[in-house]
């Protein structure tokens, strides 16, 4: 895949870090390259709509990381829908491993997927140059894994997937496991289990309004203190300091020292005063945060012939305007314009 190097785009004088109208230094892009998926978990997909927006090429995709990177970001986590759909994913990984951050060092390239295409990608992943992955698995249960993705046989796919990562060095290897009161927190337990058996972080996070329908409400959250007092109950827990203030997740080891799961709050326990994040769609529109009402279209400014030092002009600009935080739970309240696999997890 022909790629354009950031040596090669045309010289700018260098931008101070991204940073917003809140002080907050804006070094982390998701990026999807597909809002189609090939599961189709209940939460998440409580209608049947499917993929409903356009896809850039992959060489689009790398032209508009390329200019992010340019203006600071350092870590690039690749999402969908689910990616390891997209054809050229690993081509795209490699091109992205070219790239170097402002200080030279390489990107911190992850990507975020369902596994049950991942076990014959993993070691290609990992040769081109990804440094971690994080599989999304709502249930250590088969049967009731299947009955979340409506996708049978699924659950054996996805643990051998999971081995495969660990076994190509794609570590630390995260687990996402997203909790619903009344459908899979009888899963927390077993999931504790799990981190500590296949030697991967489970981390545990809290239903948001993100999904297709009209599913959530406060009482389904099941929230950080809950999780954590629930499996200290029997298997005692140690919290553990954040790497960065801009981690999301809440982290804890065992007592013996065997294992890591964490807990990412955004209902009970918000982290938006230090969110370092943006998201590029599928359809290359920048969205601010999850929860943005308005989105920007990068792309179409690209398409229309912008050249290199205003479309970064223009990422400066609405990188200005991220939202302070979220306003889940708070009166007038509204669902984002998207659902999370329309999004970009």
């Amino acid at each position: 895949m022909a790629s354009t190097s950031l040596s090669a785009l045309p010289a700018f004088v260098p931008h101070p870090p991204l940073t917003d109208s809140h002080g907050r230094v804006i070094h982390d892009l998701r990026v999807s390259i597909t809002d189609r998926c090939n599961y189709k978990c209940v939460y998440c997909r409580t209608g049947e709509a499917g993929a409903q927006y356009p896809e850039l090429g992959i060489d689009e995709y790398l032209r508009l990381i390329e200019i992010f990177v340019s203006l600071g970001i350092t870590k690039v986590r690749l999402t969908g829908g689910e990616p390891l759909l997209r054809r050229g994913v690993v081509e795209l990984v490699r091109e992205l491993a070219r790239l170097r951050t402002l200080d030279g060092q390489p990107l911190d390239l992850a990507l975020t997927t369902n596994g049950h295409l991942l076990e014959s990608l993993a070691e290609p992943l990992k040769a081109a140059g990804l440094n971690r992955v994080t599989v999304s698995m709502d249930a250590v249960d088969a049967a009731a894994f299947e009955r979340i993705t409506r996708v049978p046989g699924s659950f054996s796919v996805v643990l051998k997937s999971i081995r495969a990562a660990r076994a190509a060095g794609l570590a630390p290897l995260k687990i996402n496991c997203v909790l619903l009161r009344g459908f899979n927190d009888d899963q927390i337990e077993g999931f504790a289990r799990f981190a500590r058996h296949e030697d991967v972080v489970v981390r545990f996070i809290e239903f948001m309004p993100l999904e297709e329908g009209r599913l959530w409400s406060p009482e389904i959250v099941v929230p950080l203190r809950e999780i954590v007092e629930r499996i200290g109950q029997t298997l005692p827990l140690v919290e553990l300091p954040p790497r960065e203030a801009s981690e999301t997740a809440r982290r804890y080891t065992f007592a013996d020292g065997v294992g890591e799961i964490g807990v990412i709050a955004p209902v009970s326990q918000a982290f938006c005063g230090a969110c370092s994040r943006v998201r590029l769609t599928s359809d290359g529109k920048i969205r601010t945060c999850l929860f943005s009402q308005v989105e920007h279209d990068l792309y179409g400014r690209l398409r229309a012939g912008a050249n290199s030092e205003e479309l970064r002009a223009y990422i400066v600009r609405t990188v200005q305007g991220k939202e302070a935080r979220h306003h889940i739970g708070e009166p007038g309240f509204l669902k984002p314009s998207r659902s999370m696999v329309h999004i970009g997890g």
